[in-house]
């Protein structure tokens, strides 16, 4: 009975251990993932000003052109019109193909909707999903890194004689766009350079190379982004921004309910 007795306690004690070393495991994660999620200061500074350099601040509309090429095949054309106010709210209308003309995607926050003319109600999408070619809905209706994504810098990089901070941003939660970004920042001038985009295994989905800097309301910026899928080789869209300007968009135009009235 006793030696029973003593099993018994030997048991009990190597349980309490074990749970409590994996209490101290489960602690442990859950403190190297916050800390790994923890806005470094600087960086989020240069992703703050990368946004800025990128879309004003201010409402806008501008025109978008994004033609994709596929091995072997003629490339396509699609156009958009933009308008955006404050980073969390865009609407993005086609205007070609003439077919597709009418449909208008509407973005509040990281919420996506779709409105179809042959449809009655608005539909909802995701930030991630393909929108044409290489371009997710979220990479045309939503420009903002530093409100997505948990920045640090992980290292400098100097490319044909300029310096430019690596940064590594992490997504805040699984609505955003990609799970992960590689993004270069040329230190003079906060500038976007390229940007990497990765999925939630890591893996690397397709590249940008931000291009063509043109005087546009008042900032120089990209006015050509090339993006190439980083799986199939000679695959890429080419997205180009032209006409911009500022806009005084009321809030109304960024619900449901005013949406078949824009045009």
């Amino acid at each position: 009975m006793e030696i029973m007795t003593i099993r018994l306690h030997c048991v009990k004690t190597a349980v309490t251990i074990a749970s409590f070393l994996g209490l101290l495991t489960v602690q442990s994660a859950f403190s190297q993932e916050t800390a790994a999620a923890t806005d470094d200061p600087v960086a989020r500074s240069i992703v703050e000003k990368a946004d800025l350099v990128r879309f004003p601040a201010e409402g806008f509309q501008v025109e978008v052109s994004i033609s994709t090429t596929k091995s072997g095949q003629d490339a396509e054309t699609r156009k958009y019109r933009v308008l955006s106010k404050g980073n969390s709210n865009t609407v993005v209308m086609v205007t070609e193909p003439a077919s597709e003309r009418g449909q208008i995607i509407l973005m509040k926050g990281r919420d996506l909707w779709i409105f179809m003319p042959d449809v009655s109600q608005p539909i909802r999408i995701a930030l991630s999903q393909r929108l044409t070619g290489q371009v997710a809905n979220g990479d045309l209706a939503r420009a903002n890194f530093a409100g997505d994504y948990h920045a640090r810098i992980i290292r400098t990089e100097t490319i044909d004689s300029e310096n430019y901070h690596v940064l590594e941003l992490n997504a805040v939660d699984r609505g955003v766009t990609y799970q992960k970004v590689i993004y270069w920042v040329r230190q003079k001038d906060n500038w976007p350079f390229k940007a990497e985009f990765y999925s939630l295994s890591n893996r690397l989905l397709k590249t940008c190379k931000y291009e063509r800097y043109q005087m546009m309301e008042g900032q120089q910026r990209p006015t050509r982004l090339v993006m190439m899928d980083a799986m199939r080789s000679g695959e890429q869209s080419v997205l180009e921004y032209e006409r911009m300007k500022l806009r005084d968009l009321p809030d109304k135009v960024f619900t449901k309910d005013y949406l078949k009235k824009l045009d």
